[in-house]
């Protein structure tokens, strides 16, 4: 079942804009990734109060994007950037213990 979101979602992407998610630019990031306003002020604030760059911020959307598609939404909606940002997170929180386990020895 997971399997066949996955092929679903993939085909999305493609047929969106040729690209997988990952694959996308800056420019295809604005153009195939819209944000509703309140939706974007909401990712502003969060990247602001978390320190994270412009490069982030893209970074966050495509994986949001990319969990709008395996959900079947059309739109990328706050769950959907609230969701990519715990992933940001928890991968900063990751990198942090394991600087903090190896400086320890």
């Amino acid at each position: 079942m997971v399997k066949d979101r996955v092929i679903v979602a993939r085909q999305t992407m493609l047929d969106r804009g040729g690209l997988i998610n990952a694959r996308l630019g800056s420019r295809e990031v604005e153009t195939y990734c819209p944000l509703k306003k309140a939706d974007a002020q909401f990712l502003e604030n969060a990247l602001h109060q978390l320190g994270l760059s412009i490069r982030a911020y893209h970074r966050i959307i495509k994986v949001a994007r990319t969990i709008a598609d395996l959900a079947g939404s059309p739109d990328i909606e706050k769950p959907h950037l609230a969701e990519a940002l715990g992933y940001r997170a928890m991968d900063r929180l990751m990198k942090q213990l394991t600087a903090q386990s190896v400086s320890s020895f």
